[in-house]
């Protein structure tokens, strides 16, 4: 993960597959340079690694693209904040590595140690954790600027965002309203 380019490649037969990994991550690289230094100055992100890292997390938070950048500024406030990413797709990742995939995250999922989980430690993950694409990785380079440090599923593909913990909650008990009115 975080080394080859999602994009549509064209081969011709009898291509090495070699080829095509080589010219994903030859774009990869390409694209990285590009939007590493068309970056916004201050960011707590100290290297394109890093950026990438992030990237990817975001790449698994939101499928929308109106939403990149306001994600991607919830993270950037919550690591100028020292505070935890919590970021669910970690978790779930980290499981994985260890060859449990839930159904659905639960409570003990959050509490399970492992390198890539959020929940458990400020700052980044050890590595990334997808291959992110050009607008993940231009929404951590150029945030939105925003004060939100929560943000929670809204039931219909989007987000709820918030400044403080008690709108936070206030969204998330909206969200299993959603959940609830869906199942009957």
């Amino acid at each position: 993960e975080g080394s080859l380019f999602p994009d549509t490649y064209f081969y011709t037969r009898g291509m090495s597959r070699q080829n095509i990994l080589d010219r994903a991550t030859q774009k990869f690289e390409t694209v990285l340079t590009e939007l590493w230094a068309n970056r916004e100055e201050n960011l707590p992100i100290k290297s394109p690694r890093e950026a990438i890292i992030l990237a990817s997390i975001i790449e698994l938070e939101t499928a929308k693209p109106s939403e990149r950048a306001i994600v991607a500024s919830v993270f950037i406030n919550r690591l100028n904040s020292k505070m935890p990413l919590q970021s669910d797709p970690t978790v779930i990742y980290g499981l994985e590595k260890k060859g449990v995939v839930p159904r659905r995250l639960l409570k003990k999922h959050l509490k399970i140690k492992h390198e890539w989980n959020t929940y458990k430690f400020r700052g980044l993950p050890k590595t990334p954790i997808s291959n992110p694409g050009y607008a993940s990785i231009q929404s951590v380079l150029n945030p939105a600027k925003t004060e939100y440090l929560y943000f929670v599923a809204d039931g219909s593909g989007g987000h709820r965002f918030a400044k403080t913990l008690d709108e936070h909650n206030k969204n998330v008990r909206q969200y299993r309203k959603t959940i609830e009115s869906k199942k009957k």
